[in-house]
């Protein structure tokens, strides 16, 4: 059986199917996000940060981390895949809803209209780091009370940015994306592909 290409630095389940449904074997290497000593990366958005910055230097500080973390866990040496997704409204970060109530206001910002969804990613190998960021445009349906209570009454917004996922529940309320599915949902395939194939990596 042949190794893992790549590590994946990333707790996403949806990041881990797109690169198994693309045939990329990899292996997780996760940073730690927990007390006691807190967040390897913090993931806080700096006074008068564009968004587009933000989600780049974040992507980055994840791979860098990782890299780290590999080498001080003395595992074996591979390339670091990183990723971010950000959701945008009018250069307004939109993260993970902490409360009902975040997500209720999250919902009534993105409803009957367009954002836009930024994914960055960063492989870290030996040579340095290789970086690209995905672009798309997500445009809701209006949303009634009663489609915001629903929703923000399940499990759903809570562990993702914007809270939503474009394939969750909250796929009944989109009209129309321009830009890539699977970046959408935090790994775009296209873009992951040829950053590896750049770094000179080859799978079956």
């Amino acid at each position: 059986m042949k190794p893992p290409m790549i590590y994946l630095a990333s707790k996403s389940p949806r990041r881990r199917e797109l690169l198994t449904q693309a045939g990329i074997s990899y292996e997780l290497l996760l940073l730690r996000d927990k007390p006691p000593r807190g967040p390897d990366v913090t993931e806080i958005v700096e006074p008068g940060e564009l968004p587009l910055h933000y989600v780049q230097r974040v992507t980055r500080e994840k791979a860098e981390m990782a890299w780290k973390a590999m080498q001080w866990r003395k595992w074996d040496e591979r390339p670091v895949l990183a990723a971010d997704t950000t959701v945008v409204v009018d250069h307004h970060i939109l993260g993970k809803p902490a409360d009902r109530a975040e997500a209720e206001h999250m919902m009534r910002m993105l409803s009957g209209r367009s954002h836009q969804v930024l994914t960055s990613l960063a492989l870290r190998t030996t040579n340095g780091v290789l970086a690209v960021t995905q672009s798309s445009e997500v445009t809701f349906a209006a949303l009634s009370d009663a489609d915001i209570a629903a929703y923000c009454a399940s499990s759903e917004p809570y562990d993702k940015a914007g809270g939503y996922g474009i394939q969750g529940k909250a796929a009944q309320f989109i009209r129309h994306i321009s830009g890539s599915y699977s970046g959408i949902m935090g790994l775009p395939i296209f873009e992951t592909c040829q950053l590896l194939r750049d770094a000179g990596l080859q799978w079956e």
